[in-house]
């Protein structure tokens, strides 16, 4: 039942995607104000990760889930029924504040609640429930569109989170046992404001940016908010000498499997967020396809990768964090393979060239994001999971959100001078060097470390579709 938590969060990144050109058409919607409709989610979300995952280690995992949950249920309906521009943003921002809530709890849930034979068999439904979520939210999202049931255009893509949301809030009062820490961190809220803040004067800049043409603004924004980062490290580090309670805790800090795996993280959702924003946007800008054709591409990834998550538990358990390296082996070569077909075809690279090549992207993701997941939890001490959770889910999301905002500007840049295959082959090349980052983090971490089954966490937000 708390999966369906992790369906919704990630369901919801890839559908506004899609749908995005017919927001702006039907409420007319500014450049501006669609790029907040989509990155004011992975602002809200990516904020509040931290947060949610000290206070359900404080306040209880299940009360924070059914909380977030009701936001999350709430802000859908709202959005759906949005009858401009300013309500469908405010609307976003609520179902980010929602998912903040709710999806740390599902990854501490499973780690405290089901014992280690239990445990596995949940850890594997968590990874099909991952990959059906980005098929789901790329093909459906296409689907509705095309459908336009009766009439409502994209508003469906919304509202078809209420009913899912409303049985997810039943189930889980019924069957969800409540847990929480036997002795809970402080709260640090001088620490937790730093992080929000300077999330937040990143985040924002780099969304509004390129639309906005760069002013003064923006790049004060991003000095700051890079300064405020830096404040709250070393705020961190005083605290934990002093022998306070910071947000991430020293016994983490020296964990060198969690270590590893927060670079490897960064490193790896920081190429994913950027290329599927650039591949969506060459699918359908560069080649014309309408967007449940463009959906449609994306569903051979989505299937491998469920597939692969199945299979990365046996993997794992036998060659440990061989399977980390292996993956990200195969995300590169995927990624050489675009760059290859670019290069040499254009615009004109056909689908039966790309769907072997997101294929074998389906391989390495479904074999890097699971085991990543598990080897931070598996090192977490049970009193801090939802802690530990929360800043995992915060590395991911804004290493995503970064790669996004980034490598749109890359591929927008270099379309204007050369066409959507000069971007698209930009993208490709930075994703390249992201991924080798997260290779070198997967060889920081010890033989045996990932021998806990997949546990895949939240997923990248893409910006607009142009």
């Amino acid at each position: 039942m708390i999966l369906i938590a992790s369906f919704m969060s990630l369901f919801d990144v890839f559908v506004v995607n899609v749908a995005a050109p017919s927001i702006e058409s039907d409420l007319g919607a500014s450049n501006a104000g669609l790029e907040l409709i989509v990155g004011g989610y992975s602002f809200t979300y990516a904020a509040g990760l931290v947060t949610s995952g000290r206070l359900g280690d404080r306040f209880g995992r299940r009360r924070l889930y059914l909380i977030g949950m009701a936001v999350f249920t709430a802000a859908s309906a709202l959005c759906g029924v949005a009858p401009n521009e300013a309500t469908l943003i405010g609307g976003r921002l609520l179902q980010g504040a929602g998912a903040a809530a709710m999806v740390p709890q599902v990854l501490a849930l499973i780690t405290v609640t089901f014992p280690p034979a239990e445990r596995a068999r949940a850890f594997a439904f968590f990874g099909v429930t991952i990959g059906l979520g980005g098929v789901c939210g790329q093909v459906l999202g296409g689907v509705l569109l095309d459908l336009d049931i009766l009439g409502l255009g994209w508003r469906p893509i919304f509202l078809v989170n209420v009913p899912i949301g409303l049985a997810a809030l039943v189930g889980a009062r019924r069957l969800v046992t409540e847990s929480r820490a036997a002795r809970p961190e402080s709260l640090d809220p001088v620490g937790l404001g730093a992080l929000t803040l300077g999330i937040g004067l990143v985040l924002v800049p780099l969304t509004l940016g390129r639309d906005e043409g760069w002013p003064l603004w923006t790049w004060l924004a991003l000095t700051a908010g890079l300064l405020v980062l830096g404040g709250f490290v070393g705020w961190e580090a005083r605290l934990a000498r002093g022998g306070g309670h910071p947000i991430i805790p020293p016994a983490v800090v020296r964990s060198r499997p969690v270590v590893g795996g927060m670079v490897m993280s960064a490193g790896y959702f920081l190429f994913f967020g950027g290329f599927l924003l650039s591949l969506t946007i060459f699918l359908q800008a560069g080649q014309h396809r309408s967007p449940l054709n463009a959906g449609l591409m994306f569903a051979p990834l989505g299937v491998v990768f469920a597939l692969a998550s199945l299979c990365a538990r046996p993997l794992a358990a036998r060659f440990g964090p061989r399977v980390l390296s292996a993956g990200a082996l195969a995300t590169s070569l995927s990624l050489v393979g675009f760059a290859v077909a670019v290069a040499a075809e254009g615009t004109g690279v056909s689908a039966w060239e790309l769907t072997p090549l997101l294929m074998l992207a389906g391989v390495g993701n479904g074999l890097v994001i699971p085991a990543l997941a598990a080897t931070v939890m598996a090192a977490a001490p049970a009193d801090i999971s939802g802690t530990v959770s929360g800043v995992l889910t915060t590395t991911q999301q804004f290493a995503s959100a970064l790669g996004v905002s980034g490598g749109g500007a890359l591929f927008f840049a270099e379309s204007a001078r050369n066409g959507p295959d000069a971007g698209l082959l930009a993208t490709v090349l930075v994703g390249l060097v992201s991924v080798a980052v997260a290779f070198l983090g997967s060889l920081v971490l010890p033989r045996g470390t990932v021998a806990t089954p997949s546990v895949p966490t939240a997923a990248p937000v893409p910006a607009k579709v142009a």
